[in-house]
């Protein structure tokens, strides 16, 4: 028989009806600026680790960085087996983006990093949905891709990936770590509207 909540403790935030706050275990961490933040340690790939354990050091937020740095930091962190944080420099491209067409390719190059994040940690439904996701964000720059990216590459490369999601899949770190550009030197075309002028 199992027995009812403690009506002296608060089902939300777990403190003894009459004390202050709650118990220092249930407090949010927060950053500067009063902002909630999970200032848990992180393995590589993004996962919490408990409070106290040696983690990876996360990606700054906030960076404001050019397409051509985005692209170089994002590359290295991918090819270093750490596509959640590739994620979060492209999220920062996306995030600081002044045009509509910048922010829908780096939305899909975040959700490239993410699948490839979920992949990496053996989600490979959840891996698949977002390879997809990502591959229908960057076909329509495929034509005229900017700042040097292989958008066609990527398409098919994510595709691939995604058809291939099996149990016995090869995920080691370097099958998940695509080419981002086509060539080393960075491309000053900007992204376009695949759509055309006017949207």
């Amino acid at each position: 028989m199992r027995e009812g909540p403690d009506p002296s403790v608060c089902e939300n935030c777990g403190s003894r009806r009459g004390h202050e706050g709650p118990p220092a275990a249930v407090r949010r961490d927060r950053d500067e600026e009063g902002r909630a933040r999970n200032a848990r340690p992180r393995d590589g790939l993004g996962r919490p680790l408990p409070y106290g354990a040696e983690g990876v050091e996360r990606q700054p937020e906030g960076i404001v960085r050019t397409p051509g740095q985005t692209l170089d930091e994002a590359q290295q962190l991918l090819d270093e087996g750490k596509p959640f944080h590739a994620h979060e420099v492209f999220e920062d491209a996306w995030k600081s983006s002044s045009s509509d067409a910048d922010r829908a390719l780096w939305r899909a190059m975040a959700q490239l990093a993410v699948g490839l994040t979920h992949a990496a940690r053996g989600n490979l439904r959840g891996a698949g949905s977002l390879l997809l996701r990502a591959a229908d964000g960057v076909e329509p720059y495929a034509a005229r891709p900017p700042y040097g990216i292989d958008a066609a590459g990527l398409v098919a490369w994510a595709r691939a990936l995604e058809s291939g999601l099996t149990g016995d899949a090869d995920l080691s770190p370097d099958r998940l770590a695509p080419r981002l550009r086509a060539r080393e030197a960075e491309d000053p075309t900007v992204a376009e509207d695949p759509a055309g002028p006017g949207r």
